[in-house]
């Protein structure tokens, strides 16, 4: 992806559409970080180095990989999961909440023309690509959506044969 990315009254559109989602007893446990200008580069260098830390001595080629992470598009948007303590509403739905969020999100940059990539990556599982990614101790990477231009065709992937996830309800499961 490339440039132009969304102006700053598209992505306040995009959050808006996103935010809208099923949310149990209107919690909103999910927050969005933007990622965009320097910031991607700093990112990258950033997570660079502890994949070498973790992972190293690792070939300059991974680490040009890492390095890019944040800038193959011109803007990220971060959707985190904030799960709050509720007797009633389990964690899980706050997380599926959360995708939700994102899926909205993706939705709606296409809807304005923007290509998305919704991504996770080895960064999200480790507390200390967390960190260098804004997330408080508590909240967790639900994804990490970038936004730009397709330069060419939009890339197409195999998709699962859907006569093979549905059935018709035929009672309980035995055993």
């Amino acid at each position: 992806m490339t440039g132009p990315g969304p102006s700053d009254a598209e992505i306040e559109t995009m959050i808006r559409i996103a935010s809208r989602v099923p949310d149990h007893g209107r919690l909103a446990p999910w927050r969005f970080i933007l990622y965009r200008g320097d910031v991607r580069y700093e990112i990258g260098e950033k997570l660079a180095a502890l994949a070498d830390r973790i992972e190293g001595p690792l070939p300059e080629a991974r680490l040009a990989k890492e390095r890019t992470r944040f800038s193959r598009a011109p803007l990220v948007i971060g959707v985190v999961s904030v799960a709050r303590p509720n007797a009633k509403i389990p964690q899980w739905e706050m997380l599926l909440s959360g995708g939700a969020a994102a899926m909205n999100l993706v939705l709606a940059a296409n809807a304005l023309g923007y290509g998305a990539n919704w991504i996770t990556n080895w960064y999200s599982d480790v507390p200390e690509g967390r960190a260098i990614l804004g997330l408080k101790e508590d909240e967790r990477v639900v994804g990490f959506v970038h936004v730009g231009s397709f330069a060419g065709e939009a890339p197409e992937r195999a998709r699962p044969d859907v006569a093979g996830l549905v059935s018709d309800y035929s009672g309980p499961v035995e055993g």
